[in-house]
């Protein structure tokens, strides 16, 4: 039940590209998807139905989810210079981190961590408040919590600790 639910997730992201950004059916898709990634893990604790499979489709369901909602609302924002390297620079460190999963541990490693769930969290909700904050303000702090993810994910993957925690 857990894997169905993630897999409404990655279905919605990607209905999501036939809708214009901020639009009414493009929120309803988005909250829909954002719900789903709050409920499955939880659910598959519930059922007893936790697998490495599972964790591995969750976190491709994010990556659609977030690269969906990167090719939808990014151009529609005019962001500045500074942004875009930061968030190159969260991206590198996520690539390297996925790579070292491979090279020190042999496999795929995902990472559920509170700080990972917490950025993610406020990702979600970035879009639904962006009417009543500034983008440069939210971004600086969507940015600092998202470098910190993923210094963190490095961390516990260079010294395997909470490995696959969901």
């Amino acid at each position: 039940m857990a894997n169905v639910i993630t897999s409404c997730r990655i279905l919605c992201s990607i209905a999501m590209l036939f809708f214009p950004a901020l639009s009414s059916e493009f929120f309803i898709l988005y909250v829909i998807a954002g719900f789903t990634d709050m409920v499955d893990g939880a659910v598959a604790r519930k059922t007893n139905t936790v697998s490495e499979f599972g964790s591995k489709l969750d976190t491709i369901a994010d990556f659609v989810f977030v690269a969906v909602c990167l090719i939808k609302l990014i151009p529609i924002f005019e962001l500045p210079i500074w942004l875009w390297i930061w968030v190159g620079v969260i991206a590198i460190i996520k690539v390297i981190n996925v790579l070292s999963g491979f090279v020190i541990q042999k496999r795929f490693v995902a990472q559920h961590t509170i700080m990972n769930k917490l950025t993610g969290g406020v990702l979600f909700i970035y879009p639904l408040i962006m009417p009543y904050i500034d983008m440069k303000y939210g971004a600086i702090f969507v940015c600092i919590l998202a470098t910190c993810a993923a210094i963190q994910e490095g961390y516990r993957i260079w010294t395997a600790r909470g490995v696959d925690e969901k």
